[in-house]
C-alpha cells in the first residue's frame, strides 16, 4: 500500500509532500515549475487536440486549453540506513542557453533541508542521466569555483552514459554543463560509474537501476522496494503522463527516439495493474500514480500526496 501524506509543497516552510512505499518515505523535492511552452517544445506531437482527447490528464497534468504542465524536481528518501537524492534539477548561478534555466535562483536547498535532506547528510545521488536539468544541484558556487553540493555523497550513474558523452563531440552549451555540474564532482572523487546488466542492478538494499536507453544510450530508472511495495523514478523515460496514453509520442531532446519509445512501452507493460507506484520526474502535482493497461495503451491513477 502507498500511502500518500501532505498537501503539495508551498514554501521550503511548509512539509514536502511524500509518499509511504511499504517502509520507506519518499519525498519531492520542488525545484521549479517549467513554463507553459516547456511542453509544445520538448513534446511536441502531443498537440493541444490530442491531449484534450485524454480526459484525465486534466486538471493536474494539463490544462483545459490542452497545454502540458511539467514540472524541475527530486525525490528524497532514506533506505537501509543511506540517505539518497535522486536527480539534482537545474542549479542556481549557472549559464545557461535554454532561458528559463538560465542563472536560475530557486530555493531548492532550503526545500531539500526542510524535508531533512540537508546537503551535508546525503549519501547517495543517483542521477538517471547526465542532461542540464538533471545535474545542476550536482554543485554550488564557491567564490569562482563549483563544488560538489553534497560533499560526503557517491555521484552515481551509468558507465554506458558517461562513456556516451566522453565520446561526444559537446556543442558549447553541454561543454558548459559539464565543466560546471559534472567534472567538479568527477574530479572531487565522487562519481562512480556502474556498469548495468539488462535486469538491472543493486545500489543498495532495496535500491535498484534499471536499464531504460533511448532517451540517452545510458539512461537509467530507480526502482525502490519497501517491503512487500514497490515504486518507480522515471527519470525521462516519461517525461509527461500523455506517454502512457501515447507511448509513441517521443522527445525533442531524444537521442534515439526509435528506442526511447520501445524503452517506454516495455515499462508501461512491466507497470501496468502491478500496484508499483510510479514517481514522474517531471510529472507536476499530484506527480505519482499507478499504471492501468486501458486498451493497446495505458491508463494513470493519481496517487496524490494529502488523498
Amino acid at each position: 500500500m502507498h500511502t500518500p501524506t501532505d498537501p503539495s509543497a508551498a514554501s521550503p516552510d511548509t512539509p514536502s509532500p511524500t509518499w509511504t512505499v511499504g517502509d520507506l518515505t519518499v519525498h519531492r523535492i520542488d525545484e521549479v515549475p517549467l513554463p507553459a511552452e516547456t511542453g509544445h517544445w520538448l513534446l511536441p506531437d502531443a498537440t493541444p487536440e490530442l491531449v484534450s482527447d485524454v480526459p484525465w490528464l486534466r486538471p493536474g497534468f494539463a490544462d483545459e486549453a490542452g497545454a502540458l504542465r511539467l514540472a524541475s524536481q527530486s525525490f528524497a528518501f532514506e533506505v537501509d540506513g543511506a540517505r539518497v537524492l535522486v536527480d539534482t534539477g537545474i542549479g542556481n548561478g549557472k549559464p545557461r542557453a535554454n532561458p528559463a534555466w538560465n542563472n536560475l535562483d530557486s530555493d531548492y536547498p532550503a526545500r531539500l533541508s526542510a524535508a531533512g535532506f540537508a546537503p551535508e547528510t546525503v549519501d547517495l545521488v543517483i542521477l538517471t542521466h547526465l542532461h542540464t536539468d538533471h545535474v545542476g544541484w550536482n554543485t554550488r558556487a564557491d567564490g569562482g569555483t563549483w563544488r560538489p553540493t553534497f560533499p560526503r555523497a557517491r555521484y552515481v550513474t551509468s558507465r554506458a552514459e558517461w562513456n556516451h558523452w566522453a565520446a561526444t563531440e559537446l556543442d558549447a552549451a553541454r561543454q558548459q554543463m559539464f565543466r560546471d555540474s559534472v567534472h567538479p564532482v568527477r574530479e572531487a572523487g565522487q562519481l562512480d560509474l556502474v556498469d548495468l546488466p539488462e535486469e538491472g542492478t543493486e545500489v543498495a538494499p532495496g535500491l535498484r537501476l534499471v536499464p531504460t536507453p533511448g532517451h540517452t544510450p545510458g539512461h537509467v530508472a530507480v526502482e525502490l522496494h519497501g517491503g512487500t511495495a514497490t515504486a518507480l523514478i522515471t527519470g525521462d523515460a516519461l517525461h509527461h503522463p500523455v506517454q502512457m496514453a501515447h507511448p509513441g509520442i517521443t522527445s525533442c531532446v531524444d537521442i534515439d527516439p526509435r528506442q526511447a519509445a520501445a524503452t517506454r512501452r516495455r515499462l508501461l507493460a512491466s507497470l501496468a495493474d502491478s500496484g508499483t507506484l510510479v514517481l514522474g520526474t517531471h510529472f507536476p502535482a499530484p506527480t505519482a500514480g499507478l499504471v492501468t493497461a486501458l486498451g493497446d495503451a495505458y491508463g494513470f491513477t493519481p496517487v496524490p500526496p494529502g488523498a
